[in-house]
């Protein structure tokens, strides 16, 4: 019959396995989680200097005379001088006057 001491050096050995071998387990799930997050968070930082890219590009674009046209044209209606703008009306638009500033389609 084995002596008490050796029974519990042996129940204590197999606490202290058990505790260990838990704590490792946890941080194995903690390790894999946390390079997970980094993946994402790596694909949203690459996105985001892709974006940042397209808007340096953009400003640079802003800031020469073609880009000040381009965006006075498109965002602002307005023209280079000597232009002439149509404006086409649809069959929804029939009852509404025309902008002002613009001449009438009947004379």
């Amino acid at each position: 019959m084995p002596r008490l001491r050796w029974m519990f050096a042996a129940a204590l050995a197999a606490l202290a396995f058990s505790i260990a071998s838990t704590v490792y387990c946890f941080e194995i799930r903690k390790m894999l989680h946390l390079h997970a997050v980094i993946a994402e968070r790596s694909a949203k930082l690459t996105e985001k200097q892709r974006r940042v890219g397209i808007y340096r590009d953009l400003v640079e674009f802003y800031n020469t005379d073609e880009g000040i046209a381009h965006l006075a044209r498109d965002e602002y209606n307005m023209t280079f001088p000597g232009e002439r703008v149509y404006i086409i009306i649809t069959s929804g638009d029939a009852g509404a006057s025309p902008p002002r500033g613009a001449s009438s389609p009947r004379g």
